[in-house]
């Protein structure tokens, strides 16, 4: 077993790295890096790509439980996940060898490091590809309303049709060995974010919404879900590794950062305005409920929300079919009816997870609190600190560091228990 993994050669450390298949799981959720370099432009756009999702319909909503002044944390959230980005690329310039986010969090503390970088992505993701179905049952129920019905005596409502409709329609593209027709796809997110923004800014301007609440300055109570929501707009630091990489300038990646950063806090905050000024605190966890169905721009930004998900549903979950594949006996791995067994079985616990807890705007603030403030800023500053050794310097670095894991522990905290009890208090 030893002799099948690849060994880090950094001076103070002497850590066995991931193993090849292991790391192709973690690698499925970026862009393709099979020893082919791409440019800077290349680089930016997959970024976007992975920046920008659907936390562009919630930030309204988030916009609106925290009150304007909340639009201020937006900015620090980016700032900070933007510098913990940075963190992510000094941990890699310290050895050749990383490829993956687990990678660093082995570099740093070993197996355990790589456990609980490995457990938060997973989770993420799995949490994520339900949010998902639950997204596209709110949206197509709103669309197209039914009537309740009975099945073998069990009632299935509007919103539970669409989400089991959606899963059926999603399984096969899951059941896929192969992603990289799907990771094309799925690059048209950052056109999809572009198109959203654009067709409920036609809908406020021309087909009589107007931008006419006026909101209130600050909801304290709020604060938490806000916080949340926003953080779960930069959780692409798991593909950071995989970008960085790809590049044939690895030198460049900090302007890559600071592009990605700046554009999609851009669009971010644009549509938490004008989703504000729209419908104020009416505003829903997903704005696409609140635009006028009767209308061609609604329906259009309705629809670039809907197809969005169902092409990157499977990038979501081939990391973690790989994995639970990976935890198989060894006769099994690569069987096709074992990938299609587990991919089923994967999609079957989604829905079964979005039938009982139906709240996108909670089930994005709870992964926004616990995950996403994991992964993208607490993971980065600490495997930073053990991995340069600057914990043992008390510079203004590391006590900028310090704060930042400080309150990003605060802020999982009360924003996973805010998210939970609200989740409870609906069922």
């Amino acid at each position: 077993m030893e002799g099948e993994q690849e060994w880090l050669s950094d001076a103070s450390l002497n850590i066995p790295l991931i193993q090849d298949h292991e790391r192709r799981q973690i690698s499925d959720i970026g862009p393709n890096n099979n020893n082919v370099t791409t440019s800077f432009l290349k680089t930016c756009f997959n970024g976007l790509n992975a920046l920008s999702g659907v936390g562009i319909l919630s930030v309204p909503y988030a916009l609106a439980s925290g009150g304007w002044l909340s639009l201020s944390l937006l900015f620090a959230i980016a700032a900070v996940a933007f510098y913990s980005g940075i963190l992510m690329k000094r941990c890699m310039e310290k050895n050749s060898n990383i490829r993956t986010y687990p990678d660093i969090g082995e570099l740093a503390f070993g197996k355990i490091g790589r456990l609980i970088v490995s457990i938060s992505m997973y989770t993420e993701l799995y949490l994520v590809s339900i949010g998902f179905l639950i997204l596209e049952g709110d949206n197509l129920s709103n669309l197209f309303p039914i009537d309740e019905f009975d099945i073998f005596g069990i009632s299935i409502g509007s919103k539970q049709f669409f989400v089991i409709l959606v899963a059926l329609i999603i399984l096969p593209t899951v059941w896929l060995d192969n992603l990289s027709l799907l990771s094309y796809v799925s690059a048209s997110g950052v056109f999809a974010s572009a198109i959203i923004v654009l067709s409920i800014s036609w809908t406020a301007a021309f087909d009589g919404i107007g931008f006419k609440q006026k909101g209130i300055l600050v909801n304290l109570s709020g604060i938490p879900t806000a916080v949340s929501l926003y953080a779960f707009c930069y959780c692409a630091h798991p593909v950071f590794p995989t970008l960085y990489n790809s590049m044939k300038n690895k030198h460049q990646f900090s302007n890559v950062l600071i592009v990605c950063f700046i554009l999609t806090t851009a669009g971010y905050a644009s549509m938490a305005i004008i989703g504000y000024l729209m419908f104020g605190s009416k505003v829903e966890s997903q704005i696409t409920l609140n635009l006028p169905l009767n209308k061609i721009s609604s329906r259009i930004a309705i629809y670039t929300t809907l197809v969005n998900p169902i092409s990157k549903f499977a990038l979501m979950a081939t990391p973690i079919t790989n994995a639970l594949k990976d935890l198989l006996p060894r006769a099994y791995k690569n069987h096709r009816i074992t990938n299609i067994f587990v991919s089923t079985v994967l999609v079957i616990t989604n829905v079964i997870i979005a039938l009982c807890v139906p709240f996108f705007g909670y089930l994005m603030s709870m992964v926004g609190a616990s995950l996403s403030v994991t992964a993208s800023i607490l993971l980065p500053c600490l495997c930073y600190l053990r991995i340069s050794g600057t914990y043992r310097n008390c510079g203004f670095e590391t006590v900028t560091i310090v704060a930042i894991i400080v309150v990003a522990i605060v802020i999982g905290i009360f924003g996973t228990y805010t998210s939970i009890v609200e989740i409870v208090q609906n069922l």
